[in-house]
């Protein structure tokens, strides 16, 4: 049996129709929806409502898993974002894909997960509810349940409106992937577009108007995943990375550390959509270092390469996959980019932070 506990204070099952029609034109959350009485009571039964068949709680203390296996994959993570909503997709979406994704590059078989909720006193119950709705879908398109939860409201000023906490669990059933599989001679690969998280957000935060051009590429990875590590044989796929904060240069700066070996790519062969190169000129930013929330870098055999490339594009969010590199033999860690005239660029990583957050 499985049971969990969204909890403020308590809570119930209802419809989401009945939450909408208990809104309130221009209705906020107040500090009392924190207390833990009758309205922190409506809160979750709000949020319970939106998330539907997604949340399988039956408001106990904790959640009691089923689990088809004694070797699970656990992850947790924090969600800050700005704007909260934006084109296609919200913190909430955002907060469900990159907590399943987490758990998927890691070979493992997403099944549940927590929602935690930081509200600020005065955030439109719209809007919250909209997140909710999102993270909902998200759930629903991954294949997880919700199981767990909790809201806490906080004063005004005292957070950014939203801050969303999640944690995952999922089941191995294959061999995991690991970053120290990586060797020399491994080909890699990137599913899709880098930067256009990023530049989505930033355009709408600057005003440029590039973001109805340049979406949001906020997806879960998982079914994905699955089809690659289903049809190659185990050991063939060495390593996977969601590409989100650090970018594609953190990532490979990660591998090339983790086994001490150079990494080299051609620019050329970056998939970078021609709108959100212009926008990163026109910000002074380098695509390499933008975060992503639905791009998967892998590193894979040479001989199943081409199958691997051929199965990532075969799902929509691998439409644009390309072979980006390969991993060489080096007496250092270090990664290395093909200009398009040929000459070799050593490419660092950032010391800090180029940008404000983006996921």
């Amino acid at each position: 049996m499985t049971t969990a506990h969204l909890q403020s204070s308590s809570g119930g099952n209802g419809s989401a129709a009945a939450s909408a029609a208990r809104q309130g034109p221009g209705e906020t959350v107040v500090l009392d929806h924190g207390t833990g009485a009758k309205l922190s009571r409506e809160l979750v039964e709000r949020i319970s409502e939106t998330l539907g068949d997604t949340y399988v709680g039956t408001m106990e203390d904790s959640a009691l898993l089923e689990l088809p296996t004694n070797r699970i994959a656990f992850t947790t993570d924090s969600f800050v974002v700005t704007p909260l909503i934006f084109e296609n997709g919200d913190i909430g979406k955002i907060a469900v894909c990159g907590t399943v994704n987490d758990l998927a590059v890691s070979g493992a078989r997403p099944l549940y997960l927590t929602l935690s909720l930081i509200i600020e006193a005065g955030m439109p119950m719209a809007d919250l509810l909209k997140v909710v709705a999102s993270a909902r879908d998200a759930a629903r398109l991954a294949g997880v349940k919700i199981v767990a939860g909790d809201t806490k409201v906080v004063g005004k000023g005292e957070a950014d409106q939203l801050f969303i906490n999640t944690a995952g669990v999922g089941v191995l059933e294959r061999p995991s992937v690991s970053v120290r599989n990586v060797r020399p001679g491994q080909k890699i690969l990137l599913s899709g577009y880098i930067g256009n998280h990023s530049i989505h957000l930033l355009s709408i935060r600057e005003g440029l108007g590039f973001e109805r051009n340049v979406l949001s590429d906020c997806a879960p990875l998982n079914h994905m995943i699955d089809a690659v590590l289903r049809s190659v044989p185990a050991g063939k796929v060495a390593s996977l990375r969601d590409v989100t904060r650090g970018g594609l240069c953190a990532v490979l700066h990660e591998h090339a550390r983790a086994v001490n070996c150079a990494i080299r790519f051609e620019k050329k062969a970056l998939p970078i959509l021609m709108e959100a190169a212009m926008a990163a000129d026109m910000l002074g930013i380098n695509v390499l270092h933008l975060a992503n929330e639905g791009c998967l870098c892998l590193f894979v055999e040479p001989d199943v390469a081409d199958q691997v490339l051929a199965i990532l594009r075969e799902d929509p969010c691998g439409e644009n996959a390309a072979f980006i590199g390969e991993v060489e033999a080096s007496s250092r860690p270090e990664v290395r980019m093909v200009e398009l005239d040929g000459t070799l660029t050593t490419i660092e990583e950032l010391y800090g932070a180029e940008l404000p957050r983006l996921c």
